[in-house]
């Protein structure tokens, strides 16, 4: 069969300029897929926006299509005028938001929706096509259907070692685009996932049943020994919490003599409590660690469940500084926050002497306890507004204030003199760059009170 598989274009381009991650979930689909003899063609959209063109060109027998729930109404859109060129086609709806919603897809146009990992169910549903199956007895489908979806019998999380290596020739006229600020170009691995807290905002843990999955060591550097870029995102949801794994993962690196420059997501109590691992790893080329800081308060961090308090963010930050490690530090600002609120937070980000800080707004995202508890509250279900950066929750400022506060925020929180040497690693021209977008940036958020 002729398969095209499709990366949606963003809801905001501008996200586009700031960072562009490569489609991984659909180069393990894709790889997959290849085993069993078929012909697949990749198409990231953000990168490649004619789709339809694209598509009468390939003539595929099936599309699928991935998305997060800002993608719900692009995904939706797309399947609907591919469906209207090839009635025949088969559309395939998977990814994050049609794992953990996914009646937001009981669409005429879509044909079935993939609820989890993917890359068994698509070759199953292929088989199924091709030899005159019924999808209903494949694990893990919803099935659109006027009466409500069709859902067939859950599928267990795949055993990671057991899935296919990306198929990255899939993505090879794009590869050169992908990166993550200084970080270009980029190549993404993922090692584990899932994760061991259990943060009330967070859907990533409860898809894969609380469960953390995880990679062997040795398949994640045979990987690595594959891939041309010089730098490397780690996307697990969060990679250091198995500390034994990457304490071997290290010395493998290591001993392998494979050179990258590594940038990984780690909670504040791991660095904390495992400094000597953050070590190891800087001596193999960790540049950067995205660390979730969330918020000023011990109270507010205890209400999420977050699992830190706010001396150990202190620690944090003075460990990785020590390190040479840039701390890519991230606050969620509640939609409740008072302007003494917005003042605290401040004060604290600037206690910690960041060199690089990012705010973005606490937001109840399907799937999550947040979502399931506040549900009533929204203040909108529009997909696009998903973005974790509009509040979806009644703020206690008025809105146009509240946006002020986080443009405030996002200008004060880290001092120039702070913020120069960092900019330095984008070279002259991405220096300029960076800053023309920043200041788009704030115009935006002080505008976006006009979004609802």
């Amino acid at each position: 069969m002729r398969i095209l598989l499709i990366q949606p274009p963003s809801c905001d381009p501008m996200t586009d300029k700031i960072f562009l991650f490569e489609p991984l979930a659909l180069e393990y689909l894709g790889a997959g897929l290849k085993l069993d003899g078929h012909q697949v063609r990749l198409l990231d959209a953000r990168l490649e926006p004619d789709i339809e063109g694209v598509f009468r060109g390939f003539q595929p027998d099936m599309v699928g299509l991935t998305g997060f729930t800002s993608h719900v109404n692009i995904v939706k859109g797309i399947a609907s005028r591919l469906k209207a060129i090839c009635p025949d086609m088969l559309m395939v709806v998977g990814g994050h938001h049609a794992t953990v919603k996914p009646e937001d897809f009981n669409e005429p146009a879509i044909d079935v929706v993939v609820i989890g990992e993917g890359v068994f169910t698509l070759r199953e549903i292929v088989r199924a096509m091709e030899n005159g199956g019924r999808l209903a007895e494949i694990r893990g489908l919803a099935i659109p259907h006027n009466d409500g979806m069709i859902f067939s019998e859950p599928r267990p999380y795949t055993d990671l070692n057991e899935l296919p290596v990306p198929d990255r020739t899939l993505t090879a006229g794009y590869r050169n685009n992908y990166f993550s600020e200084w970080f270009k170009p980029l190549a993404s691995v993922r090692t584990s996932l899932g994760c061991t807290a259990r943060c009330n905002f967070c859907a990533l843990w409860g898809i894969t049943g609380g469960r953390y999955l995880r990679r062997d060591p040795e398949s994640v550097v045979e990987e690595l020994k594959g891939i041309a870029e010089p730098n490397v995102f780690f996307c697990d949801d969060e990679s250091m919490c198995d500390v034994r794994r990457m304490d071997r993962l290290a010395d493998l690196i290591r001993d392998a003599g494979i050179k990258k420059n590594y940038f990984l997501y780690g909670r504040v109590d791991t660095i904390v409590n495992h400094p000597e691992l953050f070590a190891k790893w800087a001596g193999i080329g960790l540049a950067q660690v995205f660390v979730g800081m969330e918020d000023f308060s011990d109270a507010r961090l205890t209400a999420m469940k977050k699992g830190v308090t706010t001396a150990q963010q202190e620690q944090a930050v003075r460990i990785l500084d020590d390190l040479g490690i840039m701390m890519y530090a991230s606050y969620m600002v509640d939609p409740a926050y008072t302007r003494e609120d917005f003042k605290r937070l401040l004060a604290h980000a600037r206690r910690l002497k960041h060199k690089y800080a990012t705010f973005t707004v606490m937001t109840p995202l399907p799937g999550t306890e947040l979502h399931a508890v506040r549900e009533k509250e929204l203040l909108s279900r529009k997909p696009e507004l998903y973005d974790m950066i509009h509040s979806l929750l009644p703020t206690t400022l008025p809105l146009p204030e509240f946006y002020r506060e986080m443009v405030n925020l996002w200008r004060n929180a880290v001092p120039f003199h702070r913020v120069l040497p960092t900019l330095f690693r984008f070279g002259p021209r991405g220096m300029l760059t960076r800053i023309r977008l920043f200041g788009r940036f704030l115009d935006k958020t002080r505008n976006m009170h006009l979004d609802y």
